[in-house]
């Protein structure tokens, strides 16, 4: 008896390290430390000593049940990217700039080249937003686990002056929202999704007109990673006063947590165009619009609160990155929380 015979393949992990080796390079930074397979990630603080206050802002999430769809299609290059950007996006909400990454991935059975193609989105991911992925872990759990199937959760550490912090203390009535598009479902309402859609190969391979392509790419878009996009806006001089990133609990669970106790939100949905998806979503599962707006960002991934003088400013550095971007309320006086209307 050995541990391979236990269920635990040792030498398909240094085949999954190798393998990944040329997508984690391609991460690195400066200040990365020593190379990649020690037992702890190196990461040099020396940069950061130009800001007068430097604060650590940190973020860990996983990609929840979306990674069936991984499972179902055998896709596994972009579910990395989903898991990058839950955790940089709430860095970003802060005014943070991300700095590192590590990842987990719990799996039933480690097949290199599956495993090497997650990581190959979590790079991806790493490589969109300027973070290095300086460490990881592969865990073979037989028995606990079906072989075919895995989970990924990550960890990132980002930096912000303090004076630059996003806490949404100086909000006042007047401030606009200024909502960054979404490329879809993102990472959140999947286990609803899985109840409206049959979770078949055949089902996620059906070509929808309205979409423009099957149901199974339109669910596997990764998460856009908004970490440029603010960079861009802050970067034009313009003081973001509030941030939220649009994840699970929606509109009506996230909007809330940019604010302070005596400014209300408010939204107009007619501000801009519901993606397609939600809109099949929401006709299929005969889902009330505000279980919706509760569940999913609606084609709105995350919202800046700005002065209205900087609005079109704002605009202009959203999509300066390549980003789109819509005037979708205002903050009014008011108790705490959002009305959309």
């Amino acid at each position: 008896m050995d541990y391979k015979n236990a269920g635990v393949d040792i030498e398909a992990g240094y085949q999954s390290v190798e393998l990944m080796k040329k997508y984690v390079k391609d991460t690195m930074r400066p200040e990365v430390l020593g190379g990649i397979g020690g037992f702890s990630g190196a990461f040099s603080m020396e940069k950061i000593k130009e800001m007068e206050k430097p604060t650590l802002v940190s973020g860990t999430d996983g990609v929840g049940t979306k990674i069936k769809l991984a499972f179902l299609l055998d896709k596994h290059d972009t579910i990395g990217i989903d898991c990058v950007a839950m955790c940089v996006n709430d860095i970003a909400c802060a005014g943070g700039e991300p700095l590192f990454f590590l990842d987990y991935i719990a799996c039933g059975k480690n097949e290199p080249e599956k495993i090497a193609q997650i990581v190959k989105g979590v790079a991806e991911g790493c490589k969109q937003c300027g973070a290095a992925l300086i460490g990881g872990e592969t865990a073979e759990h037989p028995g606990l686990m079906p072989e075919e199937e895995y989970d990924l959760a990550g960890f990132a550490v980002g930096v912000v002056d303090e004076k630059d912090l996003i806490t949404g203390a100086e909000l006042k009535a007047g401030d606009v929202l200024v909502g960054i598009a979404s490329s879809g479902v993102h990472s959140n309402g999947f286990s609803l999704v899985r109840k409206v859609f049959e979770m078949t190969k055949e089902s996620l391979d059906t070509y929808y007109d309205e979409l423009g392509k099957t149901l199974g790419e339109t669910l596997l878009e990764p998460t856009i990673i908004y970490v440029n996009a603010l960079k861009s806006i802050q970067n034009a001089g313009i003081r973001i006063k509030a941030c939220s990133h649009i994840t699970g609990g929606g509109f009506y669970e996230n909007v809330p947590r940019m604010l302070h106790d005596k400014v209300h939100a408010v939204i107009k949905k007619d501000s801009y165009a519901v993606p397609p998806i939600f809109q099949l979503l929401q006709k299929n599962g005969c889902i009330d619009e505000h279980v919706m707006y509760n569940t999913y960002n609606m084609g709105i991934g995350m919202i800046v609160a700005v002065d209205s003088s900087d609005v079109e400013k704002t605009m202009e550095a959203v999509k300066a990155v390549g980003e789109t971007c819509y005037v979708i309320g205002e903050i009014k006086d008011g108790e705490k929380g959002v009305t959309l209307c």
